[in-house]
């Protein structure tokens, strides 16, 4: 129901929105010097990073070795658009840290998710 959150537009428009109330506020504050409006950018920025930090710390946790890693697994048995498709549900929902944690021929909710992955991805 709610797939839309993980896409990457969804977020640059959560961004999007934030950047537009700190502007106005910014704007607002230069005309009025009212304290009220300086407040008002510290609560968009402080809600900012409480909303959008778990989006992007799966992302940086993985390095660019284990990326690579994972995608020269991958293309022994399918192709480069496939592959990458996988990698990158992998690594928006996946800490680099939980992946290697996790039984990935065992985990149910880990084959649960790779089976929905793959079905989005053979659609595309």
């Amino acid at each position: 129901m709610f797939d839309f959150m993980d896409s990457d537009g969804f977020i640059i428009g959560l961004e999007i929105v934030f950047l537009l109330f700190i502007g106005y506020d910014a704007w607002k504050y230069s005309k009025t010097k009212k304290r009220e409006y300086i407040i008002n950018i510290v609560l968009a920025i402080g809600f900012a990073v409480w909303v959008l930090y778990p989006f992007y710390t799966k992302y940086y946790t993985w390095e660019e070795t284990d990326r690579e890693a994972l995608m020269q697994s991958c293309l022994n048995d399918h192709n480069a658009s496939y592959c990458s498709c996988i990698n990158n549900n992998i690594f928006k929902e996946y800490e680099l840290k939980t992946f290697k944690e996790i039984d990935q021929k065992r985990d149910k909710d880990f084959l649960d998710f790779i089976d929905d992955v793959k079905k989005g991805c053979l659609e595309d």
